[in-house]
This record gives structure tokens, C-alpha cells and sequence, in this order.
């Protein structure tokens, strides 16, 4: 089974398990370091919870998710539209003050990673910060069939490093425990900017 394959039979699970989960503690540390009513990408934005937040707090916010199922959820739930599109197909430049990459970008595979860190540095504008979690682990592996690539501390920053995405530099790195009651999940947060 697919990681596409996962969410189109699973959206609405999916949806239901995430959409009420409290990240605005991980978020306010993120919208700290915006322009106020700065342009934000939620990029894999799943149930679309963040991406409402984002626009209530009158942020100009655009989202997109893989899996169209979907991302026809997280616009009915935020009021947005939501782009069918993956990570692979973003293209544009200098555009948003802040992308949120909350746990999208470990469906990447570890090979495309530094692609996708090139693109989302591109996107970003000068001084823009990217926020990405990972679940805290080593390699790849399968979860319900879905791809997951883990990360340990200091992976990611060796990744932008070793790779040369230019001007991407890692500010902020933490712990946390996943907000879901029933998931015992570490994961591993970074605050990413781009330099000007």
C-alpha cells in the first residue's frame, strides 16, 4: 500500500484523529517569528486544522496536501482552497514569509529530501522561517503502509549542510511528545531560516 493509497482510503479516520489536536503552542513559536499578516504556506496541511489557525490569526494563507481526498477535508474545515500537489511540485519564488511543514515532509523519502529543502528554501522570501517536524527515529520504515523517514537530532541540519541548500539555516531544535493521547510518538521540531 501506498502513502497516497493510505490516505485515500483513510482520510476521514485521519481527519477525525488530527483535526482537534492543541499544536498552538508549537504554532505561536513559529507565527513569533512573522511579519503580522506575513504570507504562510502550509505545505501537506492534512485535516487543514493549522492552516484555519493561521487564517484566523489574519495571516495570508495558502495550503496543499497530496492526497486529494484530503484536501477536499481540509478546505470544507478552514474555509481555503487547498491545491492537490506534492512537495515535488512546488514551484515558486520568494513568496511566503513562513512555511509549516507539520508532520508532512517525513512522507518524503530521505533521496528527495534535499530537493524538496531547495525548493521550499525557494520559496521562502529573504529572512522567511520554515517550520518541519519528524518523528524521532533512524532510516525509513513503513506505518500502516504509509513511508515515514525518521529523524534524530542534528539530521536535519546535516542534511541542508552536506547537501548545500543555500541559505537555509536551522535556529530552533526541540523534542516533543505527540499531542494525541493514545500515540506515545517522540518527534523532533526545527525552526529553519532562510538568510537574506
Amino acid at each position: 500500500m501506498s502513502t497516497q493509497h493510505y490516505y485515500q482510503h483513510n482520510a476521514q479516520q485521519f481527519f477525525e484523529s488530527t483535526v482537534a489536536v492543541d499544536m498552538a503552542e508549537i504554532r505561536d513559536r513559529f507565527t513569533a517569528l512573522l511579519p503580522a499578516h506575513g504570507s504562510v504556506l502550509d505545505a501537506g496541511c492534512g485535516s487543514g486544522r493549522d492552516a484555519k489557525a493561521f487564517a484566523e490569526q489574519r495571516f495570508q494563507v495558502e495550503a496543499f496536501d497530496a492526497s486529494p481526498e484530503l484536501a477536499e477535508l481540509a478546505s470544507q474545515h478552514s474555509g481555503l482552497p487547498v491545491k492537490v500537489m506534492r512537495f515535488q511540485e512546488l514551484e515558486v519564488s520568494a513568496r511566503y514569509d513562513g512555511i509549516w511543514c507539520c508532520a508532512s515532509l517525513l512522507h518524503v523519502s530521505r533521496a528527495e529530501l534535499p530537493e524538496v529543502f531547495r525548493r521550499l528554501a525557494k520559496a521562502l522570501k529573504a529572512g522567511g522561517v520554515l517550520y518541519a517536524s519528524f518523528k524521532y527515529g533512524k532510516g525509513k520504515r513503513e506505518d500502516n503502509g504509509r513511508g515515514v523517514t525518521d529523524m534524530r537530532e542534528g539530521e536535519i541540519a546535516e542534511i541542508l549542510r552536506e547537501n548545500g541548500v543555500a541559505g537555509l539555516t536551522v535556529m530552533q531544535e526541540w523534542m516533543s511528545e505527540d499531542r494525541r493521547r493514545e500515540r506515545s510518538d517522540r518527534w523532533v521540531n526545527v525552526l529553519v531560516g532562510k538568510m537574506g
